[in-house]
């Protein structure tokens, strides 16, 4: 989920034009895979998802190809300081260009 919320706070600064919809079905992916893992000790991901990480991660390698290196400590920055807080989600619920 690091790279995946990497992608969504590059996207943020104007690298990527993915769906939220997609950052969100990402991050349920990986929670209903962390409930089975707990309840089952079986790591799985649900394999409709597996396209949309997959062009998550394309997003990532191709904003590495271009976004400046500030951009992208900002990037890692902010996602230092979401894993240090309380919130759920970098990623807002409704997208907002819906």
């Amino acid at each position: 989920m690091r790279t995946v919320y990497l992608a969504w706070f590059l996207q943020e600064d104007g690298y990527g034009n993915e769906p939220v919809r997609h950052f969100k079905t990402a991050e349920h992916a990986v929670e209903a895979a962390l409930k089975l893992a707990h309840s089952a000790n079986e790591w799985v991901l649900a394999e409709d998802a597996v396209p949309v990480f997959e062009g998550l991660l394309a997003l990532h390698d191709a904003q590495l190809a271009i976004v400046p290196l500030h951009k992208i400590i900002s990037a890692e920055r902010r996602l230092r300081q979401f894993l240090a807080g309380t919130a759920s989600s970098p990623v807002p619920d409704v997208d907002p260009t819906a």
